[in-house]
């Protein structure tokens, strides 16, 4: 592990590596997330993300460089959680700190993630956040796990 993770309050600059960061080929491949065009992209921040006062959104900082973001938000009777970091800071560590650092802040139990069940990095960040593996759900074509955090999850 090296860096020194913080989070804190998205900057309107930060937008444009968001979507680089949701553009790169291998962050696709491992999220099965198809990006969104740029102006659907910044309509999306501004308007779901941003512009939803019951989402907790931050920044990730890694020694002052921005690594990513962390977001939690409602989806009908559930919070989710979720996340999105440039390749650079991937397998260090900083995911799994960030994520520790987000869920500090967010209150709500049970918390939800469902990433794409091929995304072992993504699986093993939750589960050593102390979420624990519900069920399988299908997105389309992919199959993708449903994990959650209640009151009495622990960390691994």
């Amino acid at each position: 592990m090296s860096g020194d993770v913080r989070l804190r309050e998205v900057e309107e600059a930060d937008l444009e590596l968001f979507f680089e960061h949701e553009h790169d080929p291998e962050t696709v491949r491992r999220s099965k997330f198809v990006p969104r065009d740029r102006e659907r992209f910044m309509t999306h921040w501004a308007s779901r993300v941003l512009g939803d006062p019951t989402a907790l959104v931050r920044t990730v900082t890694v020694d002052g460089k921005v690594a990513g973001n962390v977001v939690s938000w409602w989806d009908e009777e559930k919070r989710f959680l979720g996340y999105v970091f440039g390749q650079e800071f991937w397998g260090r560590g900083i995911g799994t700190r960030a994520v520790a650092l987000h869920l500090r802040q967010e209150p709500t139990r049970p918390l939800y993630a469902d990433p794409y069940s091929g995304n072992i990095g993504s699986v093993r960040v939750l589960e050593k956040c102390g979420f624990r593996h519900v069920e399988k759900v299908q997105y389309g074509e992919h199959e993708h796990l449903m994990l959650v955090l209640d009151a009495s999850s622990a960390p691994a």
